[in-house]
This record gives structure tokens, sequence and C-alpha cells, in this order.
């Protein structure tokens, strides 16, 4: 990852070898700050695989902070999920 346009409030991050996926899941769980007010990405090129991921907040904080929140609150709806898979597997393994 690295930053672009160090205000502070508003900063673009280049996330390398990410897509929509990472993309659009990210954008979800930082618009949900309410200090934030815009926060968007882009895919530069269908050849390459990097994105454009831009957050601008209110003022109140740096944009750094929801990104790396709205990382750690994915990062935690991700094993929330897996953890969910893993128990109806083994259930269904016990027959």
């Amino acid at each position: 990852i690295q930053a672009d346009g160090t205000d502070g409030d508003c900063v673009t991050f280049v996330l390398h070898d990410e897509d929509h996926t990472l993309g659009n899941s990210l954008r979800y769980m930082v618009m949900k700050n309410p200090d934030v007010e815009f926060c968007g990405y882009c895919i530069t090129h269908p050849s390459e695989s990097k994105i454009n991921f831009r957050i601008q907040t209110r003022g109140a904080l740096p944009a750094v902070e929801p990104f790396r929140k709205g990382l750690s609150d994915l990062m935690g709806v991700c094993q929330h999920v897996l953890n969910t898979f893993e128990v109806r597997q083994s259930w269904r393994a016990r027959g």
C-alpha cells in the first residue's frame, strides 16, 4: 500500500494486487464511519492489478484512521463468516 496526497483528511491509497473484491467491501466498511465525507475506488486499467482507494474525512480525523478501521472491521467480518462456516461444516460431518 502506498498513499498519495498526504493532506491528512484526503488521501488516495494505492493497493497493489487487488481488485473489486476488496475495493467494494472496504468501501462499504469505511463509509459506515460518520466522519467520512467521501470514499471511493477505481481500477486504474484492466491489465493492471491495482486500485486507487480515496478517502476524504470531514477534517476531524486523518483519512488513514478510517482506512485502518475499515480494514480491521472487514477482517472481523471475514473471520466471523469463516468461523460460522467451520462450525456448520463440523455439525454436518457429525451427522
